[in-house]
C-alpha cells in the first residue's frame, strides 16, 4: 500500500496544496468565523477520507451534513469552483453514510453503558464537586468488587441507594459515605434524565467495529446528529470524550500506517474543554498525543484557535484557517495566535491576510513526507463532491430504517445488571428474574425475544445474542475490576 495524496486546495496562481493520507493521524485544526467555509473544509476532508477507504466520524451540529450521501450538482457556487479548478464532471459523487443519534431520534441510537463512561467522565457530566466525585468512585468500586454491572441510570441509582444504606459497612473499607453527597448525585441524575440523557446509557452499546466500516472500497462516514445534543453542552462533551477514550483504550498499537484506521472530526470543539478540570485536561492531552499510534486522527473544528487549550493545540499538525474578524481584543488575540502557529512564508503576512480571506478561502499548511509543516499558503478549498444541501427528512429516515445496523441497535435491551442483583440481595427478586442467567440461558431467551421483534434469522440472532451475553458475563467479569480507561486513572493519581 502506498501513501495517497489529496489536493485539498489551490492557490490563486494554480499551485496545488496536498494533504497526505499517512499524515491524517497527526491531527489538525479547521478554524474561522461563522460563514467563512469551515463546514465545507470539514466535509471535504471527510470525503477524501472516505474515498481513500478510511472510515470517518463527523459531528453534525446543524443537521446539514446528510447531503454527503448524495452526489452533488454542478450548479451555483459548486459549478463556479469546478470551472475555476477545471474539475471533471465525475468529480461529483456520493459517499456511504451512516446516521447516528445519541437520543435515537434522527439516527441509529449511539449508546454506551454507565460503566464504559467511567466515574471520572460521569462526574464531570453530573457537574460533581471533589467530594461527590470521590463518592462516585466508591460506588463504582463497590460494584466492581461485587460483580454488579452498571449499565444504565437504574443501576446507578440502585447502587447509590445501596451504598448509602450500607454506609457504616463501606466507610471503613472505602472511605466516607455522605448521605448529603448521595442526595446531590441523585438530584443531578434527575436533572440529566429530564434532559434525556438516560436514553444514552444502556445496552446494546455501540461497537467500535460498527463505526469503522467500509463499503465498496470507500470508508463509511458516520454522522452523529448533534442538534439536540448541543442543547446540553455537558452531555455533548461527555459523549465525544468517551468515544475518544474508548478508541484509545480499545485499539491496539499499530505505529505509522500509510493511512489511518479512523478519523474523527469534532465540530464546536471548544465545548469539549469548557470548564474542564486541569487533571482531566492533562489526560485528554495525553490521549490526543498518543492516539495517533493507534491509527486514529482527530481534527477539531472551531471558530478561534484560542478556543482550544495550548496543550491540545500544540498537537495539531494540519491547519486550515479561514477568515477571522478582529473586532475585539479577544479577536485580535485569536488572530495573533493563529498567525504564530503557521510555518512562515515571506510572501504572506498572515496576521493581515486572515482578515482579508474570502468565503471558501483559507490559509493552509500540512505535513510533507518527512513530517515537516509546509510553509503557509493562501488558497481556495476545493468544493464538496457531494450534495451541499441536506437530504430530506424522509430520505434520511429511509436510510436509517434500511441500515443493517438499525435492527441491532434500535431496541434497548434491559439485561441482568446491578439493579436486578441488588433486588435479589435485598430479598426482593423481580418476578421474572429469579437468578443471574447463565450464558446459555441468556442466549436462548435473547434469541426468542429478538426474533419476535425483528423477524431475523436464527443464525444471525444466535450469533448476535451470544456475542452480547458472552461479552457481558465473561469479558465483563475480567475487565470490570480494571480501571476504566486512561480517564479513569485520575482516581489513582
Amino acid at each position: 500500500m502506498t501513501t495517497q495524496s489529496f489536493e485539498i486546495a489551490r492557490t490563486a496562481n494554480g499551485e496545488p496544496q496536498y494533504i497526505l493520507s499517512k499524515m491524517l493521524n497527526r491531527h489538525g485544526l479547521i478554524a474561522g468565523a461563522t460563514g467563512t467555509g469551515k463546514t465545507v473544509s470539514l466535509r471535504k476532508l471527510a470525503e477524501y477520507c472516505s474515498g481513500a477507504g478510511i472510515p470517518a466520524f463527523l459531528v453534525d451540529v446543524k443537521g446539514d451534513l446528510s447531503g454527503l450521501s448524495k452526489s452533488g450538482e454542478k450548479s451555483g457556487k459548486i459549478a463556479e469552483r469546478m470551472t475555476q479548478f477545471n474539475l471533471p464532471d465525475d468529480y461529483l459523487q456520493s459517499f456511504p453514510v451512516r446516521f447516528w443519534d445519541a437520543f435515537g431520534e434522527k439516527g441509529i441510537p449511539l449508546r454506551m453503558t454507565v460503566s464504559q463512561m467511567g466515574a471520572t467522565l460521569l462526574s464531570r457530566l453530573l457537574q460533581l464537586n471533589a467530594t461527590q466525585e470521590g463518592l462516585m468512585n466508591i460506588v463504582f468500586k463497590v460494584a466492581d468488587d461485587n460483580g454488579w454491572l452498571l449499565l444504565d441510570f437504574k443501576d446507578l441509582r440502585s447502587m447509590l441507594q445501596h451504598v448509602n444504606d450500607n454506609a457504616a459497612e463501606y466507610r471503613g473499607k472505602y472511605g466516607n459515605v455522605s448521605a448529603a453527597s448521595v442526595g446531590a448525585i441523585q438530584r443531578s441524575l434527575l436533572k440529566l434524565e429530564n434532559e434525556g440523557a438516560d436514553h444514552i446509557f444502556g445496552e446494546p452499546p455501540v461497537s467500535l467495529d460498527d463505526l469503522m466500516q467500509t463499503e465498496n472500497g470507500k470508508g463509511v462516514i458516520n454522522i452523529l446528529n448533534a442538534e439536540r445534543l448541543m442543547r446540553s453542552p455537558s452531555i455533548f462533551a461527555a459523549v465525544l470524550l468517551w468515544l475518544l477514550a474508548e478508541l484509545f483504550n480499545t485499539l491496539p498499537e499499530c505505529g505509522d500506517l500509510d493511512k489511518p484506521k479512523f478519523v474523527l472530526f469534532f465540530d464546536e470543539a471548544h465545548l469539549l474543554f469548557d470548564d474542564m478540570p486541569n487533571a482531566l485536561l492533562d489526560q485528554i492531552e495525553q490521549v490526543v498525543r498518543l492516539i495517533r499510534s493507534k491509527g486514529v486522527g482527530v481534527w477539531f473544528c472551531t471558530q478561534n484557535p484560542i478556543d482550544l487549550p495550548d496543550t491540545v493545540l500544540g498537537q495539531l499538525a494540519g491547519r486550515i484557517q479561514h477568515a477571522l474578524r478582529a473586532f475585539t481584543p479577544r479577536d485580535q488575540k485569536a488572530v495573533k495566535a493563529a498567525a504564530e502557529t503557521f510555518r512562515t512564508n515571506p510572501e504572506i503576512k498572515v496576521a493581515e491576510v486572515i482578515g482579508e480571506l474570502a468565503v471558501g478561502e483559507a490559509l493552509v499548511s500540512f505535513l510533507d513526507e518527512k513530517g515537516t509543516p509546509t510553509p503557509v499558503e493562501r488558497a481556495f478549498i476545493f468544493p464538496p463532491s457531494s450534495q451541499l444541501s441536506p437530504i430530506s427528512e424522509s430520505e434520511q429516515q429511509q436510510a436509517i430504517q434500511s441500515d443493517e445496523l438499525h435492527r441491532a441497535y434500535h431496541q434497548t435491551v434491559d439485561n441482568y445488571s446491578a439493579y436486578e442483583a441488588l433486588q435479589e440481595t435485598q430479598g426482593q427478586p423481580e418476578k421474572d428474574e429469579k437468578k443471574s442467567p447463565t450464558i446459555l440461558e441468556g442466549v436462548l431467551s435473547g434469541v426468542t425475544g429478538q426474533r419476535k421483534k425483528t423477524g431475523g434469522g436464527l443464525a444471525y440472532d444466535v450469533a448476535n445474542q451470544m456475542a452480547q451475553t458472552a461479552r457481558r458475563q465473561v469479558v465483563g467479569k475480567i475487565t470490570r475490576a480494571i480501571t476504566r480507561g486512561i480517564l479513569g486513572a485520575l482516581t489513582k493519581r
